[in-house]
């Protein structure tokens, strides 16, 4: 290829947390941003902080597992920013409950956001990285998928993104195309203030009790996980592919 491929990346559930965290660290790399998002105006206010930064970003609000959602939210990023070559699957919900009590809305949800999630997004992207031939994918996991009480349907489609990645990672290769997995440990995010909320401890107690068990003796922070983000997606890591990485402060998997 004689040009180089476009620097456009697209973060799923960029609304806040983690995903909010990878955009403005991407954007910060030079990315141009597209901030997808449930919560479209989560996504649009992180993409007018990015642009008041400087970068270029726009905010599109979609449901990640409905397909006609995710080919017009792909297409709005490649006619106002460029062809998207990064892909960042971020985009993840929680219904939580032990076996007996987990409905079946419970569980197909959680497999509708991360798996069905993923395999859209995955699917609309590739088009452009392939034809620029060069592309970076990287699907968020999780330690749960190790197995995690109370978590039945959330760590069943975390360990089936690693099987997913792993696939991507043979199929997209020969493109130029890399495919990892993060797994985060324990990230303060709204996510585990709302677990912490619901077996009744406070946000404070539960992150302390979490650092005792971990090994760096702390919890993790979003830009915790922006960070190897920005080194899978980088030239550097180009024969980094089709590997789960745990960032959890200590030895998993």
């Amino acid at each position: 290829m004689t040009e180089s491929p476009s620097r456009v990346a697209i973060v799923t559930g960029a609304g806040r947390g983690i995903g909010a965290a990878i955009a403005r660290k991407l954007a910060g790399d030079g990315f141009a941003v597209g901030l997808l998002d449930l919560d479209e105006a989560g996504a649009k206010a992180g993409a007018e902080a990015i642009v008041a930064d400087g970068g270029r970003a726009i905010g599109v609000g979609l449901d990640v597992s409905d397909a006609e959602q995710v080919e017009a939210a792909v297409a709005a990023v490649a006619e106002q920013l460029g062809a998207p070559t990064v892909l960042i699957n971020n985009a993840g919900i929680t219904r939580d409950n032990l076996l007996f009590k987990m409905s079946e809305t419970d569980w197909d949800s959680v497999m509708g956001v991360h798996l069905r999630g993923s395999f859209l997004m995955s699917r609309a992207v590739q088009k452009h990285q392939t034809e620029q031939g060069w592309g970076r994918i990287v699907n968020l996991s999780s330690t749960s998928a190790l197995g995690n009480r109370g978590q039945a349907n959330y760590s069943t489609a975390k360990a089936g993104l690693q099987g997913f990645t792993k696939t991507l990672a043979i199929e997209l290769g020969k493109f130029g195309v890399t495919v990892n997995a993060i797994a985060p440990g324990f990230i303060a995010t709204d996510m585990t203030a709302a677990t912490a909320e619901r077996i009744g401890m406070s946000f404070e107690d539960f992150k302390k009790a979490a650092a005792q068990e971990i090994p760096v003796r702390r919890v993790g922070q979003p830009e915790d996980i922006a960070n190897v983000v920005s080194f899978l997606v980088s030239e550097g890591a180009g024969f980094v592919s089709g590997q789960v990485i745990y960032v959890a402060g200590g030895p998993k998997a």
